[in-house]
């Protein structure tokens, strides 16, 4: 009975929604997802789904939800690490291709 109990009440706080982000952890979320998806322009490497994801988030950030703003902000800045990172796999693969 009293396991069953702690199980339950364990589930309870598993299930409660994490800390609401504030205003400025959002703002830092939209400018560091820009900074990056700068740094995918000049590799020429930008995705169309990562500005996709900084337009929803500018835009919830101006409607004053920092949650949905802070989301969408991380992941449009891991979209734009990974089309750095694709771009820059794909500057050696053509020549391992050839070359081997």
């Amino acid at each position: 009975m009293m396991r069953s109990i702690f199980l339950a009440a364990g589930l309870v706080v598993l299930s409660l929604p994490a800390l609401a982000a504030t205003q400025a952890e959002a703002e830092a979320a939209v400018a560091a997802a820009e900074a990056v998806e700068s740094g995918a322009i000049a590799a020429k490497a930008a995705w169309t789904t990562t500005e996709a994801n900084l337009t929803k988030a500018r835009k919830a950030l101006a409607a004053s939800k920092w949650d949905e703003a802070k989301a969408a902000a991380d992941e449009a800045a891991t979209l734009a690490k990974l089309s750095i990172e694709q771009a820059n796999e794909q500057k050696t693969v053509w020549r391992n291709a050839i070359f081997h």
